[in-house]
């Protein structure tokens, strides 16, 4: 039987240390399904004023983050083909509202996410994704893979 993991990533040290953590994982190649995912939210008015062009270099950046993902993790030993990219253009009001969503549109056995350290104010102020996923998909498990 397959697993089925979705991978939510971005271009930060929390994603690249559940990558490292996920590797380092002792799971059997043949029988792990990877979907690499990176979720657009709405941008902000700071993104917003780096213009045009720089929105329009963020699919690339993220496409060529994914991939070289996807290339960490066969050299770990995962298998090419059981390792979907998916970079969701269509943009969210939160990464968690399109981890949810996308979660909810395939079968996944869990859901990996890296945390960054964030102060009392700022987990007030802009609310903590994991602890949302992890209320959100009750019915899965759900991997938060914090930064030491």
């Amino acid at each position: 039987m397959k697993n089925s993991i979705m991978i939510a990533l971005n271009d930060s040290l929390s994603s690249r240390a559940v990558i490292d953590y996920i590797c380092n994982l002792s799971l059997r190649p043949e029988d792990v399904r990877f979907t690499l995912l990176h979720i657009y939210r709405e941008p902000s008015s700071g993104e917003e004023l780096m213009g045009q062009k720089y929105m329009r270099k963020l699919p690339l950046k993220y496409l060529s983050m994914l991939s070289s993902v996807k290339e960490k993790l066969v050299q770990a030993g995962f298998l090419k083909d059981n390792i979907e990219v998916a970079l969701i253009t269509d943009p969210y009001a939160t990464v968690a509202d399109g981890i949810i969503d996308q979660f909810k549109k395939k079968d996944y056995s869990m859901v990996v996410v890296g945390r960054k350290r964030m102060s009392k104010a700022e987990e007030f102020v802009m609310g903590d994704a994991s602890i949302k996923l992890v209320r959100a998909l009750e019915r899965t498990a759900v991997m938060v893979v914090k930064l030491k």
